[in-house]
């Protein structure tokens, strides 16, 4: 028999072994990861480091010298560098003193930079909504926040694609100067209003040097609109809908009396004349609903003989949805959307304006725009007609470019029991009405003859 203290000293013993065969490895993998890499490995290392650092210290040089060397600074530049190369090189006073006069230039300038970010720049503008046409006051306050003088120097203020400069004056410590800010006149759009850039630079003109702040507005120019009277626009005023020619078993508009048909309900049996007819008859109402108006505004560039056109027939469809949204009426305002030119063909889309406020519908006529790859308007009213059914009355706002069959085949868009008014904006014609196979056609010369065609249209 084994001894019963056999399986401990086998144990022990693998213990041992295994001991033994973890420290061997421990020393081994301690004894690789102590050697040190060789000199080829280092020097490798440290060229791949500084090579790598000096290619980021020449972007980043190249980069500064971009945005702060002008065109004039690199000639001076290039100058100092040619004289003194040429006069060390081949003995030449003229070009040694020009080229020490060329490098005395650019250091003289090199202290006008200084001092870029010592500024505190507020913006403020009167007002954030304003009329095409109409000037913009304001106010620019610039503090020196720095411990030192502040240089001269001079601010620009990009609005829209122009730029308004002004000038700052030598600033002390902590002292602050505020000069009034006056915008020209502009045209309907969504203008942006900064960033405010102070600028350095020397009186020659060498080298500059821009800081922008974060400070940015939006400025909604808003079209021009002419008041409309509220019964001119040919709409309804009506509490709980109003009565159409579409018969149907329930509403409030009653129309006539009938023979009770399989399916009707009990509650509209007519019982005075079923005990004098002997046979059960129910009501019948004309369906009311609430009158619904649309305002389309074509968006082709093609439609349009110029922008003063297309900017009438903004005008014109801005002062139709703004008198219906303060008539509360329900309204749709619709223009044609941008179409990428790949798909053109095989994509409709339309843009709905915002409609809650004077204010928002306004906005999002500061943001229209005409299109060369876009719907023409016949296709705009018939996927307007397709998203929103039965529209009371809809207004189709084209340029002088369309001719009278595309407005009838806009109106054909619409369901029969719509009343199609199309208005052509044409600055070059005499304001007039016609009438054509059932399309009313309102032709503007200028914004002020809506209003009274709109009375014409409504008295007749």
């Amino acid at each position: 028999m084994t001894p019963p203290s056999a399986p401990s000293s086998l144990t022990e013993s693998r213990l041992t072994r295994t001991s033994a065969a973890t420290a061997s490895r421990t020393s081994l993998t301690t004894t690789m990861s102590s050697r040190r890499p060789s000199p080829l490995v280092r020097s490798v290392v440290w060229t791949t480091l500084a090579w790598r650092a000096a290619v980021r210290a020449m972007v980043a040089a190249a980069t500064w010298a971009g945005r702060t060397v002008r065109p004039a600074g690199a000639l001076v530049a290039a100058a100092a560098s040619a004289g003194l190369i040429a006069g060390i090189a081949f003995g030449w006073v003229e070009w040694m003193v020009a080229g020490a006069i060329a490098l005395l230039l650019i250091v003289m300038a090199v202290p006008f930079l200084f001092g870029a970010r010592a500024y505190e720049v507020d913006l403020t503008l009167a007002h954030e909504r304003i009329i095409a046409g109409q000037t913009l006051a304001g106010e620019i306050v610039v503090r020196n926040d720095g411990r030192r003088i502040a240089l001269p120097g001079r601010l620009d203020i990009p609005v829209g694609r122009g730029l308004v400069e002004f000038g700052v004056p030598l600033l002390r410590p902590r002292h602050t100067v505020a000069q009034p800010l006056e915008i020209p006149a502009l045209r309907r759009g969504v203008v942006r209003v900064g960033p405010v850039t102070t600028v350095r630079s020397d009186p020659i003109g060498l080298l500059r040097r821009e800081h922008a702040f974060a400070d940015v507005h939006d400025l909604y120019v808003h079209p021009r609109t002419v008041a409309l009277p509220s019964t001119s626009a040919g709409l309804i005023r009506d509490l709980e809908g109003a009565p159409s020619r579409r018969i149907v078993d329930a509403d409030m508009s009653f129309h006539a009396i009938r023979e009770y048909a399989p399916g009707d309900a009990w509650r509209q049996v007519h019982w005075k004349s079923t005990a004098k007819t002997g046979q059960l008859m129910v009501r019948q109402y004309e369906e009311s609903r609430r009158s619904r108006m649309a305002v389309v505004l074509g968006a082709a560039q093609q439609e349009y003989l110029d922008d003063d056109e297309f900017e009438l027939a903004v005008s014109t469809a801005a002062s139709l949805g703004v008198r219906a949204v303060r008539d509360a009426r329900d309204l749709d305002v619709v223009t044609g959307s941008e179409i990428p030119r790949v798909v053109r063909g095989r994509l409709r889309a339309i843009r709905h304006l915002p409609t809650v406020t004077p204010r928002t519908l306004l906005d999002g006529f500061s943001a229209v725009d005409r299109f060369e790859n876009t719907m023409p308007v016949e296709d705009v009213c018939r996927l307007a007609a397709e998203t929103r059914d039965r529209h009371s009355i809809a207004y189709v706002v084209t340029g002088s470019l369309v001719e009278l069959g595309r407005l009838r085949q806009a109106a054909l868009a619409f369901p029969a029991d719509t009343t199609v008014v199309a208005v052509r904006c044409d600055e070059r014609a005499h304001p007039r009405m016609q009438t054509v196979t059932g399309l009313t056609v309102l032709t503007v010369g200028t914004l002020d003859d809506l209003s009274g065609l709109l009375l014409r249209g409504a008295s007749t």
